[in-house]
């Protein structure tokens, strides 16, 4: 097989759109979709804002007996990979089910489902709890219902990475087709809008508790204080470039060209985070210099201490104001294993049209060196983007994608 990693589909279910052109018209134009909690009554709790999926009925576009055997998030998951394989121009039977695979991340499971099948428990007894709980909360849920689904017997596998894992996905994906597979299912998506969710969320300590939407989720701006969660993820289809071209593949998005990850050192340590080393490590892998870089998606925490690492890291590598930078998920709030993927789909849109969307309602601070897209959309030439995304406990991974001819 041939070096080279190709985009060749991509499906989408975030709160700015569920599939890829409505996901596009919003995020192009940097449209809110950050709004009051709805799917449970969380006015109880100090943060009370989400980025939520208004109108989705799983029923509407999944078989009636598996909606419930399964979590939202799965639901999400199997809608946005039908989506991936209608773009990528895929039928049953165009390649050997051995030769295609999944590689999914997420940071929880099925957090909604589980609630309910423990109050279930607590309020009923145990013959009452679902026979599907077994695995509809589970991590892997995603990756074991997609290969089944899709006849995906290929290599399977999930990673949990909080928000970096979406990137590391793809990075397995990729490595499984170095070792010969053809195709592989590759994203993330998470769904925990749900008082056992929201409790995980407040227990880090570093969700918003502004009540404006508008000013809820800033990153890079002085009055950054946190971050809004939401739901969804990206589900991408990763080809080998020669079994592409043998199929006929009529979408090529983008090379999967250069990835890399570190963890953080020990907090007191007093050394260096490890994001810029990712980054040069991304750069490197893809024989990339940082002035080719047309524009950097950043993972944009919305808190102050890692809008400040992440900014001095973005700075040491590419000068003061030295390249586009957008956290597009201003709109969305940050989707756990969900967003870096999104953030890879708005960046093979952003070459596919040549414009840069904007990190809405954010007034950047002067402290970050920073060229941040704020506001508005910039037309640009984008050949070649960088992704970062960083998780909780340390993790940092970078993507770079680049345009093909």
């Amino acid at each position: 097989m041939s070096a080279r990693t190709l985009v060749t589909g991509i499906g989408v279910a975030a709160p700015s759109g569920l599939g890829v052109e409505d996901f596009w018209a919003a995020t192009r134009i940097g449209k809110n979709a950050i709004g009051h909690v709805t799917r449970f009554d969380a006015s109880s709790y100090p943060s009370r804002l989400a980025g939520e999926i208004h109108g989705f009925d799983p029923g509407e576009h999944l078989p009636g007996r598996l909606v419930p055997q399964t979590d939202r998030v799965t639901q999400l998951a199997l809608v946005a990979t039908d989506c991936a394989f209608e773009d990528a121009g895929l039928a049953p039977g165009d390649l050997h089910p051995c030769d295609m695979g999944v590689v999914t991340a997420a940071g929880s499971g099925g957090f909604e489902f589980g609630e309910n099948e423990l109050r279930k428990l607590w309020r009923q007894g145990p013959k009452h709890v679902s026979a599907y709980q077994s695995f509809a909360w589970f991590y892997a849920v995603n990756t074991g219902q997609i290969a089944v689904r899709n006849d995906l017997r290929g290599p399977t596998g999930v990673l949990v990475g909080d928000q970096a894992g979406g990137l590391d996905a793809l990075a397995q994906a990729r490595r499984r087709l170095r070792k010969g597979s053809r195709l592989i299912a590759t994203g993330g998506f998470d769904a925990s809008v749900c008082s056992l969710g929201w409790a995980a969320h407040l227990a880090g300590g570093h969700m918003s508790t502004s009540h404006e939407p508008e000013r809820a989720y800033l990153p890079f701006d002085e009055a950054a204080s946190g971050y809004v969660p939401g739901e969804g993820g990206a589900l991408i289809i990763l080809e080998d470039e020669e079994s592409a071209a043998a199929r006929g593949a009529r979408n090529v998005y983008a090379e999967f060209a250069g990835y890399g990850a570190t963890l953080d050192p020990r907090p007191g340590s007093g050394r260096e985070p490890g994001l810029r080393r990712a980054v040069e490590t991304a750069l490197a892998d893809a024989g990339c210099h940082p002035a080719e870089v047309d524009v950097v998606f950043a993972d944009g925490a919305g808190v102050p201490r890692l809008d400040r690492e992440e900014a001095g890291a973005i700075t040491a590598v590419f000068g003061p104001l030295g390249v586009p930078v957008t956290a597009p998920k201003t709109t969305t709030g940050r989707l756990g294993a969900g967003a870096a993927p999104v953030d890879v789909v708005s960046a093979v849109l952003a070459m596919r049209e040549g414009l840069i969307p904007p990190t809405t309602n954010v007034e950047p601070s002067p402290a970050y060196d920073i060229d941040l897209v704020a506001v508005r959309p910039r037309t640009a030439s984008v050949r070649t983007a960088l992704v970062l995304a960083r998780g909780r406990g340390g993790f940092n991974s970078a993507v770079v994608l680049r345009a093909l001819d």
